[in-house]
């Protein structure tokens, strides 16, 4: 990585993550003269690396291993006599995920020298106001030295980490996202502390490979966010995938044994509960990455370590805005934080923007089955005063969800009763993720019940799903 401290920046970004590394794009191709300071030796931050794509990358082997333990009824058979079994090669399905980490890292690097972004390394640090309209960033290097770098603007983008329990940090039994997805081979056991996103996620992984998973969550259901019907659906499909899932438990004790750790939670009988497990996760959420970056040298304001910022991403301190994880009041998803830095750099050079919308921010889960949701939940609809109409169609009556073996879940629509706007779509089930993007176009454009109805999907289509529940809003499915 190159430093360039003696010129004078249009944007100086803290952290290349997602958020980061869009926002240093975009205001590269706005004519904007950039640079993306990083403290580690890699662009991508936690998604690319300990996050996102390489827990999708095993997401899609596990996915593929349970296909092929049902091989025989797709015609696959091993061995002459068909008597021969797969056999799981764990170093292989590590060895994919790293490929598909380092073409995409050395996809980063390559887009920023196309877009001539200047990659700064150091720990960027704020040291104050502009001073004529010019801030000063520190750059402490892992060597001890320090520099600066002048910006007219500088965008924090430090992103996030894993939250611990009891203090505890993180080792061979102890884990968190960055140890789980290292593993030598899939634990025989594990107890997954935490049902949001990567909870479920790495539940879903560790149960195709055979592991004996037990999920723990506080809250009263799994995947909290999501509408209770999908709640619901999860855990009646990881039960019967052998996934024991305990909610409304308040987890007590974390400690090592001989062999492997005990958690001890309590339930909301005031049952206490023991269990042991070769290796424990613990996915309670992740914590704003904000101390030590200087903010208490600025007017910034935190909201219990996150930073408060208006629908530009500007900060109270004029000239810093923030991106991302580490900011208030949105969730802690790539694509938004990404949608963030857009937003800011456009500010910054003056164009045209729409500033980012909570209730079109679609939210995905990759377990088996797959989440994909946007807008409001049915609950939320009611409570916000909505009078509604809701449609839900199955994916056992979707004729490709069939064919690709995959038909649990359903598709839910939460629709105004009087107008007939979409306020809310919920699916569960095969390419919930991938089929969610029709619904946030579909809400972008404040789409009606009686135009999607007319709107051809093509057959067979697991997207036919979608037209089948937006006539379910009025009773008239085709498929159902």
């Amino acid at each position: 990585m190159a430093e360039k401290a003696d010129i004078l920046y249009d944007v100086a970004i803290i952290g290349s993550g997602p958020a980061g590394y869009t926002a240093a794009i975009r205001g590269a191709q706005y004519g904007l003269k950039v640079a993306l300071i990083e403290s580690v030796n890699v662009l991508g931050g936690t998604c690319l690396h300990v996050g996102c794509i390489p827990t999708k990358a095993i997401l899609f082997n596990a996915e593929i291993w349970d296909h092929l333990k049902h091989a025989a009824e797709y015609g696959i058979k091993f061995g002459e006599d068909g008597t021969g079994t797969p056999q799981l090669d764990w170093g292989a399905v590590q060895k994919r995920k790293t490929a598909i980490v380092n073409k995409h890292t050395k996809g980063l690097e390559f887009l920023m020298k196309k877009n001539k972004v200047t990659v700064v390394s150091g720990f960027g640090r704020l040291t104050g106001p502009a001073k004529d309209g010019v801030h000063t960033v520190d750059l402490g290097a892992a060597n001890g030295e320090h520099t600066q770098l002048r910006a007219k603007n500088v965008i924090l983008a430090t992103g996030s980490e894993a939250r611990t329990l009891f203090g505890l940090a993180p080792n061979d039994r102890i884990l968190t996202n960055i140890e789980i997805l290292a593993l030598p081979e899939p634990p025989k056991s594990l107890i997954v502390i935490g049902a949001g996103a990567v909870g479920v996620e790495f539940s879903s992984i560790f149960r195709s490979f055979g592991s004996e998973v037990t999920l723990v969550e506080f809250l009263p259901r799994a995947v909290p966010v999501e509408d209770e019907d999908v709640s619901k659906e999860l855990t009646r499909l990881f039960k019967k995938r052998g996934i024991d899932v305990n909610t409304s438990c308040t987890v007590t004790g974390i400690e090592r044994t001989a062999s492997g750790v005990k958690v001890t939670w309590t339930t909301a009988a005031g049952k206490t509960v023991e269990k042991e497990a070769e290796k424990v996760l613990v996915a309670v959420g992740r914590a704003p990455s904000t101390s030590g970056v200087g903010i208490d040298r600025t007017k910034i304001e935190l909201d219990r370590g996150f930073v408060k910022v208006d629908e530009t991403q500007q900060t109270a301190e004029p000239g810093i805005y923030a991106i991302g994880d580490i900011v208030a009041g949105l969730p802690q998803l790539a694509h938004v934080g990404a949608m963030s830095g857009i937003v800011a750099v456009a500010k910054i050079a003056g164009r045209n923007f729409r500033p980012v919308r909570r209730d079109r921010i679609p939210g995905c889960t990759y377990s088996d089955p797959q989440i994909g949701s946007a807008g409001l939940t049915e609950a939320q609809a009611r409570e916000m005063g909505h009078e509604v109409k809701v449609g839900k169609f199955p994916f056992a009556g979707n004729s490709k969800a069939t064919i690709v073996d995959s038909h649990d879940g359903f598709v839910k629509i939460v629709a105004d009763a009087k107008y007939g706007e979409i306020l809310g779509v919920h699916i569960i089930g095969p390419q919930a993720t991938e089929l969610i993007a029709e619904a946030v176009a579909v809400m972008e454009l404040e789409g009606t019940i009686d135009e999607l109805m007319f709107t051809i999907h093509a057959h067979p289509t697991l997207s036919e799903a979608m037209l089948d529940a937006y006539a379910a809003v009025d009773g008239m499915a085709i498929n159902a």
